[in-house]
């Protein structure tokens, strides 16, 4: 056969396989109103797992092939009974009484002191508010709990360091909302006392995000670089203690702020050097121009079971911008999810999706849809 009597036998492959498919959607409806009755549960795990591996077999050398398509088909069976059974009432609620703006702001919570990165990306954000500082990421959530910060800031990604993994850890033992997120772009510099003799410089403190994301000037000036809870705190360590031969990498505003002098600016791996905050709240905010969701989940010991889930994303046309995975305290070789991506929770396919994953996957948290400001410094 040629190439193109070939393609006109699976266009008249494709031309049956469409009506089946509509049969079968109808099917799914019928069923959804049985459930209905019956008060029976739209998910039944151990009837999928028994028709897929039977089709595996059937299938032969395409049992591969034959179990994604078979699976694909009955998420989106799945995904048509949660909408026409309205499911997930709870999480639906919730949204509903969604405050569209943040009540209250008097307090943030962030970490290091005047002048550290994450100062400057809240007062960016909430330039009215108290700052409340800490020396770890756990006493910002503890802060947030307990109502002795209305909210908090914290860094989850730099892109030349990579994820802040505590902070991810923190965001999942919590279950906070995310009420905003900015991406501040970070310029290091190196910063010493100003009686201190830069070529006598070898000992740098700073977060340990910050050392990585200057690790290429650090290593080719041989310098010792040493952790410190924050670039800040780092900055007004140096300032405070007056040593001959250290030095902070920090930003110019905490060098300023503690009477530092700035040696070299820009020594971060990056030119384009960016860290992504979010804002973590106790009450769930959803602005009317919301365009990023995030969420948490974690998933059964099933093969394939992230790629069916992700799927889901893709055939509401929803980009994901985010995926992390956290081992769960406690357990063996057990993974909560946290994902990103692109949409209103408002829109009714958002909705839908988002409502029958509530109602399905085990440890679901919906954490927040938000806006994602850029900054301006």
């Amino acid at each position: 056969m040629t190439l193109d009597e070939i393609r006109t036998e699976i266009d008249s492959i494709d031309e049956q396989l469409l009506p089946l498919l509509i049969k079968r959607m109808k099917c799914a409806e019928q069923v959804a109103e049985i459930k209905r009755q019956g008060g029976l549960p739209v998910y039944d795990p151990e009837r999928e797992q028994e028709i897929l591996n039977r089709t595996e077999k059937d299938a032969g050398k395409y049992g591969n092939e034959a179990r994604i398509l078979y699976s694909t088909l009955m998420d989106l069976s799945r995904a048509r009974q949660h909408t026409l059974l309205g499911t997930g009432n709870v999480l639906r609620s919730q949204i509903a009484a969604a405050d569209p703006a943040l009540e209250k702001c008097d307090t943030i919570a962030c970490l290091g002191e005047i002048g550290s990165f994450s100062h400057e990306a809240a007062m960016e954000l909430y330039p009215d508010a108290n700052p409340l500082f800490f020396e770890h990421f756990s006493g910002i959530f503890a802060a947030v709990e307990s109502g002795d910060a209305d909210i908090g800031i914290v860094p989850v990604e730099n892109s030349s360091a990579g994820s802040v993994s505590e902070v991810y850890d923190l965001i999942l033992k919590y279950r906070f909302y995310i009420a905003a997120a900015i991406t501040l772009r970070v310029h290091d510099c190196l910063a010493c006392t100003q009686g201190s003799n830069p070529e006598e410089i070898k000992t740098v403190y700073s977060h340990p995000q910050a050392l990585a994301q200057c690790s290429q000037y650090i290593e080719m000036h041989h310098l010792n670089p040493v952790k410190f809870s924050s670039t800040a705190r780092a900055a007004q360590m140096v300032a405070q203690w007056n040593e001959p031969g250290i030095a902070a990498v920090c930003s110019e505003q905490a060098a300023a702020q503690y009477g530092l002098r700035v040696l070299e600016r820009n020594i971060q791996n990056s030119a384009n050097n960016c860290t992504r905050f979010i804002v973590i709240s106790r009450r769930m905010v959803i602005p009317k121009s919301a365009g990023k969701i995030s969420l948490c989940f974690s998933l059964p010991h099933q093969t394939g079971s992230l790629y069916k889930i992700l799927s889901r994303f893709a055939v509401a046309g929803l980009n994901l911008t985010k995926i992390e995975s956290r081992p769960i305290a406690n357990r063996t070789f057990e993974y909560d999810f946290y994902l990103d991506f692109t949409g209103n929770i408002r829109e009714e396919p958002t909705q839908n999706l988002i409502l029958s994953l509530y109602d399905e996957l085990p440890r679901f948290s919906f954490l927040g849809n938000y806006v994602e400001y850029e900054s301006n410094l």
